[in-house]
């Protein structure tokens, strides 16, 4: 018949042929024998087969929707793994423990595995304003936490959070400080970023600025309230030029120019539209989240020349 010899050449066409042949089933329907009256062949019937042709599901789709089920799955395990960890103040403070931490990084690789971004240096998700998470042990920004929690006692100071702003090839960190649970004071670092590769950049640091601090008077320790006001006694005590100059450095704050003299090498390992991934030469991570996914007014960087 012919249903049997259309299948035997569908089957008989060998896979390095250059003819494309499609995945299909075949399937014989219906098979009949059909006279020559408006076809005007003398002497010939022709068997006529009709066969079903049925599109295999494309397995490329589903293994797609796979992978970014697990991605999501692996972002959320993370956060949760943040969570249990005590957050950024319990790891700046040295209160996570060997385990908790262990279970970060392992959920950090596995995340950035998943990585959707494949040039995350010059991608649009980057630019916006993160939280730190996540600093790995080699961080300057741990580093600094560590060694002020190990020299000064909680109760007098601690750091609260720290986070980042990035617009125009310029970054500006921002780590929150917290002196007697009552005065708050904000340490600003602005850096300048150079795409080095699609993965790599190089982060150089320019300024630093010392923020006034902001006083809860309410929760200023009765003791040292007379301290507080005995020194603001004596500063409007102060002759007008000290006083004027004394006043101009404590609205401004105080500014520390670095001009480069501190650069790293650092390596965007996973970016989303929510999770930012970074890690130095010493492969230490530090894991953000973005604090507004919808476009939002951010703090003016100001610019500087390289």
């Amino acid at each position: 018949m012919a249903c049997s010899s259309i299948q035997s050449m569908i089957s008989s066409i060998p896979s390095s042929s250059s003819f494309s042949r499609p995945s299909v089933t075949v399937s014989p329907v219906f098979c009949g024998k059909f006279s020559h009256r408006n076809v005007k062949i003398i002497g010939k019937r022709f068997e006529v087969c009709r066969a079903m042709v049925q599109q295999t599901a494309v397995p490329g789709a589903s293994a797609a929707y796979a992978k970014e089920m697990e991605r999501l799955s692996a972002k959320e395990s993370l956060l949760l793994a943040f969570k249990d960890a005590g957050g950024f103040e319990a790891l700046t403070a040295g209160r996570t423990s060997d385990m908790q931490k262990i279970d970060v990084n392992e959920r950090i690789v596995g995340l950035e595995r998943l990585n959707p971004t494949p040039r995350p240096t010059t991608s649009p998700f980057l630019e916006g304003r993160w939280n730190f998470e996540w600093i790995g042990y080699g961080s300057p920004g741990l580093f600094a936490a560590r060694l002020l929690s190990e020299r000064i006692p909680a109760t007098l100071a601690n750091l609260c959070k720290m986070d980042l702003v990035i617009k125009d090839g310029y970054a500006k960190i921002t780590a929150n400080m917290k002196y007697l649970n009552a005065i708050e004071s904000n340490f600003n670092l602005t850096t300048k970023l150079t795409v080095e590769g699609p993965l790599r950049m190089k982060e150089e640091y320019t300024e630093g600025v010392l923020e006034t601090p902001t006083i809860d008077e309410g929760s200023i320790p009765q003791q040292l309230k007379g301290v507080l006001g005995q020194a603001v006694n004596t500063m409007q005590q102060l002759p007008g030029p000290v006083k004027d100059a004394v006043s101009t450095t404590l609205s401004s704050g105080l500014t520390i120019p670095l001009n480069g003299a501190f650069e790293r090498m650092l390596m965007i390992s996973y970016l989303d539209e929510e999770i930012l991934i970074i890690r130095d030469t010493s492969g230490a991570p530090e894991v953000l989240t973005r604090l507004a996914v919808t476009p939002s007014p951010m703090d003016a960087i100001e610019e500087y020349e390289s």
